[in-house]
């Protein structure tokens, strides 16, 4: 019996958590946290664990395939490899020919090969790659630009040093991320509190020391009324503050109406409750943390709420502290080099067409153009503004559910001539392509270098564990492939992953027999906080923190905009809220054998006396309705709600058959929502719709 141990890189989730594959005789037999990464040691989620299910489901994608009937149909026609790649090379050729590159758009869930998908569209002269980051937190990224001059993604959180972390619906121990979850859960053996804010009494909430239920929408009123305590009773990091940060006097003078006796009117929550959290920060600072999210796309005025909720870091002095946030660092900061990328070649084109999102024009100025504006792709390809979109690559991504206004997205891919998905399941865009290209799964690829920039800089590898199951590719090699077709194979230097990965190693100093023996390699062994004296890097235009933000305000944008009060829903009307679980990853692992049993379809959370009032008891069939759609899903009747608010998990509702596990199981969220954004900072309003219920008779 042949035995081995591969060390790779989870993909059930965008968190990559190291993990150990135990193969016998061609089967994965075992999946575990790396044992070698202090925080895994043998630990994972449920989505982990469920990789095994993954790979040996006979529902995922088995063959490329071209559609034979209407879209959405389920006739498909299999084909070969080289059939499959010469009618989408063709049908490119045609689309750009007629209608110029720029009407060929590429939208991914940002992962490894990221680096590949942008060069293939720079090759082809189209400035239309985007990712799903914007559609997650894209405002996060725009808030974090105007303070610091980095992205979120740039920063991070010391979880296991913190001693007072205050949650805003980052529901930490359901969204699971495996390393940062036991860190979090050794400071509070070590003494550190939790404090969660929720309409929604979530697993987090139930974790917690401290939990407010808040009104839906009313966080920035809050953060408000705590920079008022916190100015007004000078519990700010004064020295920290006085070297770092400019444009404290105005925020000063600007948070003065917003008491906590204000904020109670405003969100639900005491105003002794506001002062003491206040003050028990201040106690404990630096060593705080005010969570600014992950997904942060709530709100049309969601950059300000994060910005707010990083100004609270600022203020406590937790900014690049122990146990606060802290930037990560990269090799260079050990005289090291990163993994090379395909974007960084000479000769490369430059594009210089106006996006098919607008970021970076007047419409549009602040959002990242690394990732672009994704929901604004369906009203782009109905409204030919700026100008017609003829072809989607959907590259594990799924704009049909993870776009806001789902009738609408469907009416956008008819006026395309030509939907192709990269995937590995049938998701319901794959479902609604002209033609899948089926992925193979991450235990059976060897993948781009992971750089991981942190305290200590280290660089990770997804190593192959078992051949492909069936007729699948890499996505890399996939794109590489269709470049050839269309005669631009000098961007691609590789014929297989191994190449890709050998030549991205060049110049760092490590090779890929490096990985074998733990999965990862290390720059340092030292972890790396700059002098807070005289050491940090903002790269802002003044060198510091612009609470006055100079991103904003040469934009044409208020640093600190007057509060709009959120008013209650009308009787009979409910917030809508939506959000994740442990068991499934977005809207990708629905139909795995292993989550789908654990969690087959989303409920509606509605508030006890909502629910009475309705005539509507647990386990009804209800009809939720908003201004762009309804759709019919099971109640559950609970207290552990606000009043004002429903909810609902994301990601069922399912449309593609042979993914016959959650075909039609629960509903979904995108059905109901309005394509509603955050214009300054990009993201979707994913909690801003308003929504109906009644007892299905």
């Amino acid at each position: 019996m042949k035995k081995k141990e591969v060390y790779s890189l989870c993909f059930m989730c965008s968190v990559r958590c190291p993990i150990k594959v135990t193969v016998e005789n061609g089967q994965v037999k075992w999946i575990e946290g790396n044992p070698h990464v202090p925080g895994m040691e043998g630990s994972l989620c449920p989505r982990g664990a469920a990789g095994i299910a993954l790979l040996n489901d006979t529902q995922r994608v088995q063959s490329p395939l071209i559609r034979s009937g209407p879209r959405g149909s389920g006739k498909w026609k299999k084909v070969s490899w080289d059939e499959a790649l010469n009618y989408v090379a063709e049908k490119l050729k045609e689309i750009i020919a007629q209608h110029g590159p720029q009407s060929v758009v590429l939208g991914e869930r940002t992962q490894l090969a990221t680096h590949v998908s942008k060069t293939f569209m720079r090759a082809i002269g189209s400035p239309n790659h985007f990712t799903h980051d914007a559609i997650c937190k894209g405002s996060v990224n725009t808030a974090a630009r105007s303070l610091f001059g980095y992205t979120d993604a740039q920063m991070s959180f010391d979880y296991k040093n913190t001693k007072h972390i205050v949650l805003y619906g980052r529901n930490f121990f359901e969204a699971v991320e495996v390393k940062a979850v036991n860190s979090l859960m050794e400071a509070v053996e070590n003494g550190a509190k939790i404090t969660y804010i929720d309409p929604r009494v979530t697993v987090t909430a139930t974790k917690a020391h401290d939990y407010f239920m808040i009104r839906p929408g009313t966080d920035l009123a809050l953060n408000y009324a705590l920079m008022h305590v916190i100015i007004n009773e000078k519990l700010y990091d004064a020295r920290y503050v006085q070297r770092w940060v400019d444009g404290l006097a105005v925020l000063q003078d600007f948070v003065q109406p917003y008491s906590p006796e204000w904020a109670e009117r405003e969100t639900g929550i005491e105003a002794h409750r506001i002062v003491t959290l206040a003050r028990e920060m201040a106690k404990k600072k630096p060593s705080v943390i005010f969570h600014f999210g992950y997904r942060g796309a709530s709100h049309p005025n969601e950059i300000y709420l994060r910005r707010s909720i990083m100004i609270l870091n600022v203020l406590m002095g937790s900014v690049e502290a122990k146990g606060g946030l802290f930037f990560k660092k990269g090799p260079g900061e050990v005289g090291g080099k990163p993994a090379r990328k395909l974007t960084e070649q000479e000769g490369l084109p430059s594009v210089n067409v106006v996006r098919f999102d607008k970021v970076g024009t007047p419409d549009f100025p602040l959002p990242d153009k690394n990732h672009g504006v994704g929901q604004m792709l369906p009203l782009a390809i109905l409204n030919e503004d700026p100008y017609p979109l003829k072809a989607l690559i959907a590259y594990r991504f799924e704009p049909l559910l993870s776009i806001p206004d789902l009738n609408q997205n469907k009416r956008a891919l008819e006026k395309l001539d030509l939907v192709v998905s990269i995937d590995i399941n049938y998701s319901d865009i794959a479902w609604y392509s002209d033609v899948i290209l089926p992925e193979s799964m991450y235990l059976e690829r060897l993948d781009c270098p992971q750089q991981a920039n942190g305290l200590k800089p280290q660089m990770f590898l997804r190593q192959q564990a078992v051949s492909p199951r069936y007729d699948t590719r890499p996505g890399a090699i996939i794109l590489k492939q269709l470049a050839d077709r269309l005669g631009l194979g000098q961007y691609f230097p590789y014929e297989t992953m191994e190449d890709l990965v050998r030549w991205q190693l060049e110049g760092t100093g490590f090779y890929l027999e490096d990985f074998d023996k733990k999965g990862f390699v290390a720059y340092t062994d030292k972890q790396i906080f700059w002098d807070r004296d005289d050491g940090l890097k903002f790269k802002t235009p003044s060198g510091k923190i612009e609470l006055v933000s100079s991103l904003l305000e040469n934009a044409g944008y208020p640093s600190f905009p007057a509060y709009e009060p959120v008013q209650a829903p009308p009787e009979g009307h409910y917030r809508l809220m939506v959000g994740r679980c442990a068991q499934h990853t977005h809207v990708s692992t629905q139909n795995n054998p292993y989550l789908n049993e654990l969690v087959p379809e989303n409920r509606l959370w509605i508030h006890t006396k909502e629910a009475q009032r309705l005539g509507i008891k647990d386990g009804d069939w209800v009809e939720v309705s908003s201004k762009v759609g309804s759709g019919q899903i099971r109640a559950y009747v609970t207290s552990m709600i606000h009043p004002e608010a429903v909810f609902m998990l994301h990601g069922f509702g399912h449309e593609a058959r042979l993914a016959a596990r959650s075909f039609n199981r629960g509903l979904a969220d995108a059905v109901l929502q309005e394509n509603i954004s955050d214009c300054i900072g990009g993201s979707p309003a994913l909690d801003h719709t308003t929504v109906t219920v009644k007892r299905v008779q």
